[in-house]
Order: C-alpha cells, then sequence, then structure tokens
C-alpha cells in the first residue's frame, strides 16, 4: 500500500498539534507540516503531495492566495481549507477560490478523516484500508462484538446488495441503482469497509461510468476475500 503524502499548513500551534495527531490517525497518510506559506512552498517543491490542508490566514499569505501559487508548482492536487472564520461573505470567497470544501475549525476528528476521504476520492484508494477496526468500534461504541456480528451481516448481504447495483445499472434503472448505493454507503462506514465505501461513493457520483463500476466490482471481491480470509 503506498502512503499518501499530505501538506498541512497550519500557524497555530494548538490546532496544528490537533490535526497532525488527526490527520497521522489516518492509515497509510504521511503528513508534511508547515507553519507558514514559505516553507509550505518549500515543502511542496521538495516533495509531491496528494493533497493540501491550508490554513486561511497565515502569517505571510491568504489561505486561497497560497493555493494560487502551490497550484503553480503542481497543479491539480486537490485542497481543503482550514479556518476559524464564521464572516459568511469570506466563508463564500474561500469556497469560490478552488478548496474542495472549507472547514471550520474546531472541527471533530471524524469530520476531518471524512473531508480528506471526500477530496482523496478517485485519485487512488490504495491509502485506504479494506477493513478500518478503528472506524468500525468508533462507529459502533467500541464494542467488538458488535463489530463482529455487524461484519458477519455485511459479509452475507453483501453480494445480494451488489447484485441489485449492476442488475440496476445494467437495465438503465439509476436511481435504483443509487438507491441501493446509497443502503451500501451507510453499511459500509458502521463495519469500516473503507475502500468499498470509496468505491460506492465515486460510482454514485457518475452512475453510468464503465470504469467506476469495475473497481466497485474489484472492491466487492476484495472485501469478501479479505474477510475470509480473517476468519
Amino acid at each position: 500500500m503506498n502512503p499518501v503524502r499530505l501538506l498541512l499548513v497550519e500557524d497555530d500551534a494548538v490546532s496544528r498539534g490537533f490535526l497532525v495527531l488527526a490527520l497521522q490517525s489516518m492509515p497509510a497518510t504521511v503528513v508534511d507540516v508547515a507553519t507558514n506559506a514559505a516553507q509550505a512552498l518549500a515543502q511542496a517543491r521538495e516533495a509531491s503531495h496528494g493533497l493540501w490542508l491550508l490554513d486561511a490566514n497565515l502569517p505571510d499569505a491568504t489561505g486561497e492566495g497560497l493555493l494560487q501559487v502551490l497550484r503553480e508548482i503542481e497543479p491539480g492536487v486537490p485542497a481543503l481549507c482550514l479556518t476559524a472564520e464564521v464572516d459568511s461573505a469570506r466563508l463564500a470567497a474561500l469556497r469560490e477560490a478552488g478548496f474542495a470544501e472549507v472547514l471550520q475549525k474546531p472541527l471533530a476528528i471524524a469530520a476531518l478523516h471524512a473531508a480528506v476521504r471526500r477530496a482523496l476520492a478517485g485519485t487512488d484508494a490504495a491509502y485506504l484500508p479494506i477493513w478500518d477496526d478503528a472506524q468500525s468500534l468508533q462507529a459502533l461504541g467500541g464494542n467488538p462484538a458488535a463489530m463482529h456480528a455487524m461484519r458477519g451481516l455485511f459479509v452475507a448481504e453483501l453480494p445480494v446488495q451488489a447484485g441489485a447495483v449492476h442488475r440496476a445499472i445494467a437495465l438503465g434503472d439509476f436511481d435504483a441503482a443509487r438507491s441501493e448505493l446509497h443502503k451500501l454507503r451507510a453499511s459500509c462506514g458502521f463495519v469500516g469497509s473503507l475502500r468499498l465505501l470509496d468505491a460506492v461513493e465515486g460510482l454514485a457520483r457518475e452512475i453510468g461510468d464503465a470504469r467506476r463500476l469495475e473497481s466497485f466490482r474489484n472492491q466487492v471481491t476484495d472485501a469478501l476475500a479479505a474477510a475470509q480470509s480473517r476468519s
């Protein structure tokens, strides 16, 4: 599994400490840290990053200004904006600057992880584990017995759900396919099936795309095989 390298640019020490710990707890991520725009640009010139997380107000730049310069170095990298801003006009300007999302501080670890996954969706899901015990335990109140029971049910139902998705798409009934994917998306979150969740979300966004459908098919197969090897 190839790790995804993230660049975090945050000048506030407390926020930076929280964000580093939260990002490092994600599977297969490497976090480069900068405290200002100058350091961020130096880091970007030294290494390629899969995602930038930029504070909106840095000592030597605005978040949107830094984003423009970073994209001159490496176009196409998704970016998240981090801000304690509450002014609606300022928040709207940040959204229009090209960030995938604007995240308001303080934010929960789960919300940060979800935003990172959304930003990276469709880039390379290999950074995600097939099964994430930590996420499943968090969703189920830290109960291992509940996690194993839910996963058993999930694995038993997955071939049926996947088959329903494939049949609906083959018939051109995209609404029915999206309905099945919506149910599957929630189930994936409960049991920590993160690579399959990424494929489900990608297919739901581009329901008629053959590449997305193939990725979904492959991740269903991998999830079932990994579950079998664990049993």
